[in-house]
């Protein structure tokens, strides 16, 4: 009994030494913690030598964690590569991010990367903290620190043409993205990010290799198919428009943009059956609605039945007010004008409405409803009246048993 104490004693005295001399060779107050354990440790030890003592089990585990177990490992962990100080950095940082105490998370990450300025898990936190305060110049910064520190830190890479593109510096983006997209092909977020950025630019072509290319990695991804119809639409190329949107469609079957598009599609055809199927399941949709009311209004005009063409107008203009200025403007209206029900309200007071499209999504839109107004139009003349499919009284009842 008395060997396993002198024993212990030694060891703990041993690894207290190596703790003391870390601390004092990294000039790191990290370590203060610890050695305060190991002190209370070996303290409790010698009282229980000196006063021949007999500690419980449980007090004796205590001892052997805080004098022998605990260094045993940070000193192991360390000759392995490990920074002790840096995880104990890291951990506070995290608690105080966690609390809301932003500020005190980023003095401490500024400190650790001050002490140790190859910690890559301190520099890709404080590019996260740069980030969310809005300094994208001090976040692009440290995520590119991060990257040199750790090749394969590919959500940083991303991170920095995300910001680059944030901050309108789209070809540095697009580069970025390239370099990305060569070492992780499957990387979709990039993919995604990248054909968005040439679309903008209306690099149509460029931005349709991209999401094919996705498509090898990700084949039964609604986004990609989306983004395609929507590439597909701004180079008129209908056809291949409506396969990706249907397609998009039922891989995510609430996916009611991709609906609308197709009802639009089908409308500028003059395709009336096909465009009132996918505008009647635009109404299942709180967003879509006011929009799908409106173009079914137009439906109804073009098969001659205007009193349905007018309920359906009152409906878009009574969930949205602004369609009362654009019935108003839409010359297929002109004979039941009169029969609409506008609300008694100041068009100062008409707001445009909220709606979660993107810009892409809106470019699509107008492109097809200006598209409409061109080519639609001139198909007027050549469609003979066609049955009605469903009409006003059903789709209501529809809408009250839902």
């Amino acid at each position: 009994m008395l060997v396993e104490k002198i024993i212990f004693s030694i060891l703990a005295f041993y690894l207290f030494l190596v703790m003391f001399f870390k601390m004092i060779k990294k000039i790191d107050a990290a370590y203060v913690a610890i050695l305060i354990l190991q002190a209370i440790g070996i303290a409790i030890s010698f009282i229980e030598i000196i006063f021949t003592l007999q500690y419980n089990i449980f007090v004796k585990i205590i001892i052997y964690l805080i004098s022998i177990v605990i260094p045993a490992i940070i000193i192991y962990l360390e000759r392995k590569g490990k920074n002790f100080s840096e995880y104990i950095y890291i951990s506070l940082a995290k608690f105080y991010r966690m609390t809301g105490n932003t500020k005190k998370s980023k003095s401490i990450l500024l400190s650790l990367v001050d002490k140790y300025p190859e910690s890559y898990s301190a520099h890709r936190m404080l590019a996260e903290v740069y980030e969310k305060e809005g300094g994208m110049r001090k976040a692009i910064d440290e995520y590119v620190i991060a990257v040199d520190l750790n090749k394969k830190d590919y959500d940083s890479y991303y991170k920095i043409s995300y910001l680059l593109n944030e901050l309108d510096k789209k070809e540095d983006a697009i580069i970025m993205l390239n370099n990305l997209l060569s070492k992780k092909p499957e990387y979709i977020n990039a993919t995604m990010l990248l054909g968005d950025i040439l679309s903008s630019q209306e690099r149509y072509k460029e931005a349709l290799n991209v999401y094919t290319n996705g498509l090898k990695y990700s084949p039964n991804n609604y986004d990609l198919y989306y983004s395609m119809g929507i590439v597909y639409t701004m180079l008129n190329d209908f056809p291949n428009a409506k396969i990706c949107y249907e397609k998009a469609a039922t891989i995510n079957s609430l996916l009611y943009h991709a609906y609308y598009s197709l009802g639009q599609i089908n409308l500028i055809e003059m395709d009336l059956d096909e465009a009132e199927k996918y505008f009647t399941k635009c109404l299942e949709s709180k967003e879509h609605e006011p929009d799908a009311y409106y173009k079914l209004g137009k439906i109804y005009m073009l098969r001659g039945d205007h009193d349905n063409a007018v309920k359906f107008v009152n409906l878009a203009i009574e969930l949205d007010n602004n369609y009362i200025k654009i019935a108003n403007q839409e010359p297929i209206f002109i004979p039941v004008k009169s029969k609409f029900q506008i609300p008694i309200i100041d068009e100062e007071d008409i707001k445009p409405r909220k709606t979660t499209y993107t810009k892409k999504e809106l470019k699509a839109k107008e492109h097809l409803d200006n598209t409409y107004n061109v080519v639609g139009k001139l198909n007027i003349y050549k469609i003979k009246p066609s049955i009605k499919t469903k009409n006003y009284e059903n789709i209501k009842n529809e809408k009250e048993r839902e």
